[in-house]
């Protein structure tokens, strides 16, 4: 099907027929001076725009505050594409208790976990068929 349509379009127009036209789907609502704006909201936290609570930029939040900044509204899938066009990604930060004890945890398991988990032992030979092994 492709085939025959190029070999249309060059029948029809030439080879200025097929010239690439671009890239396909809808074009970035921002503009590039929108975008350097937005990067430098972005950089600046998400404390630095009422989200006291944690320091973790969400698809919901960067689109709430491009709403309020730009008056652009964007779907959290188009959040997601716009943020890899200008180079930024998720990010998942490692969640851990302020009380965690890393030298404790190093020590136990380096000490206990050996102990529990033990060397593994068989009986003798085994084998997972639920059959009678032939006898040679």
């Amino acid at each position: 099907m492709s085939a025959n349509r190029w070999h249309r379009a060059f029948t029809e127009g030439g080879v200025e027929a097929l010239a690439s036209k671009g890239p396909g789907g809808a074009r970035c609502k921002l503009d590039e001076a929108q975008l350097r704006a937005l990067e430098q909201e972005l950089e600046a936290g998400p404390a630095a725009h009422g989200w006291d609570e944690d320091q973790c930029w969400t698809l919901a939040r960067i689109t709430e505050l491009i709403e309020a900044k730009f008056g652009v509204g964007y779907t959290l899938g188009g959040m997601d594409a716009l943020l890899h066009r200008i180079g930024w990604s998720v990010q998942v930060p490692a969640r851990r208790t302020a009380e965690r004890d890393e030298e404790k945890i190093a020590a136990w398991r380096d000490e206990q976990w050996p102990v529990i988990k033990g060397r593994r032992r068989t009986l003798g030979l085994g084998c997972a068929s639920r059959t009678r092994q032939a006898r040679a």
